[in-house]
């Protein structure tokens, strides 16, 4: 039987619920502005729930700039950039928990340390090699540096090294190698964690904006973050049809998580991120 309810737990989940309230009013807000038209953006008292709903506002985004272009763009540099980010880090996190080598935990810290760099430091040289390699408005520039990272590789490290070692020796025993174990086993066992990094990796990806940004010359290379910041106008902005942009843009972020919300939380259980 549940026991009954107390005065803490009332007071848990009313402070549980004002979290919520406050988390998600911004989102009702964007969508509740993408279904206003221009004039009613403005009225006193505002309005959450818009008097005469309307849809132009997404046909107007689509006329007004290629969005189709911006969404191909954005879709195809955070899938091809987060599945390498997961193949890299889960190869870096299987070697240095598993795989003894002289200076592994030298290098391991020395690279964990980059987490403490900001990018506005790493931009110039970044943008120097590119052009130095010729891949300028590319998408080799876009996808390339986001497809490795300290923190995925730290995550499934912490994964890898709670692994029992009984199930890598049976596998030695049967003549598997290092290769073997971690296609075969590795990965197969790393899925919630797995699941938890390319979550993280599309969002970041997805939500890039000074990056491409600076790399980008073209609205043919321009991802979705990039071209909604053509809306903004010099001395005025549609923020309805802005808006409309923003929820078309949260739309693939919002169904990735729905997708992977439980194996987001398993990885967040088995690798000590707590």
């Amino acid at each position: 039987m549940r026991r009954p309810l107390r005065p803490s737990d009332v007071l848990t989940y009313l402070l549980l619920a004002a979290g919520a309230v406050v988390m998600l009013l911004p989102f009702a807000w964007m969508i509740s502005t993408s279904l206003k038209s221009g004039e009613a953006i403005f009225v006193s008292p505002p309005q959450l729930i818009p008097a005469r709903p309307t849809l132009d506002n997404y046909s107007r985004i689509f006329a007004g700039i290629p969005m189709g272009t911006f969404l191909v763009n954005s879709v195809l540099v955070s899938v091809i950039s987060t599945a390498l980010m997961v193949l890299n880090c889960a190869m870096a996190g299987y070697v240095f928990a598993r795989i003894a080598f002289p200076g592994r935990q030298v290098i391991f810290y020395a690279y964990l340390a980059t987490l403490m760099i900001p990018q506005q430091v790493t931009l110039v040289p970044l943008f120097a090699l590119m052009t130095w390699l010729g891949w300028g408005n590319t998408y080799q520039a876009l996808i390339l540096p986001a497809s490795f990272g300290a923190f995925g590789t730290f995550l499934l490290r912490q994964f890898f090294m709670n692994l029992p070692r009984e199930v890598e020796e049976a596998a030695f025993i049967d003549g598997a190698g290092h290769v073997r174990i971690f296609f075969s086993i590795g990965l197969q066992l790393a899925r919630p964690a797995l699941a938890t990094l390319a979550v993280f990796a599309f969002m970041a990806s997805w939500n890039s904006f000074l990056w491409p940004l600076i790399i980008t010359s073209s609205q043919s290379m321009m991802t979705l973050p990039v071209g909604l910041s053509f809306l903004n106008g010099r001395y005025a902005t549609d923020w309805n049809v802005l808006m409309a942009g923003a929820v078309i843009g949260t739309l693939p972020i919002l169904a990735v998580y729905v997708f992977a919300q439980r194996f987001i939380i398993q990885g967040l259980a088995t690798t000590g991120l707590k």
